[in-house]
């Protein structure tokens, strides 16, 4: 998985896998869309207004392992 911030027009993605196959996109709201494969895979989440809906993450993102309860913490520099 890879996220990537584009701070010129202020959109975030989350890359879940490598594209393998031709994807559509599907909008959810106005600022999140989704690529899905014709099968149904999720490929990636596409945040618009992106520092907008990162905000509540106060610069950095918490991967949590929900068996041991382990949490790492990653900043992140989105503004």
């Amino acid at each position: 998985m890879e996220i990537s911030y584009d701070k010129k027009y202020n959109i975030a993605y989350i890359k879940i896998q490598e594209k393998t196959s031709k994807v559509e996109t599907i909008t959810l709201s106005d600022e999140v869309n989704i690529d899905i494969s014709p099968d149904g895979k999720l490929y990636g989440i596409e945040l618009l207004n992106a520092n907008n809906q990162l905000k509540p993450l106060d610069n950095e993102i918490v991967f949590k392992d929900t068996v041991t309860g382990k949490k790492t913490r990653i900043p992140i520099g989105i503004s």
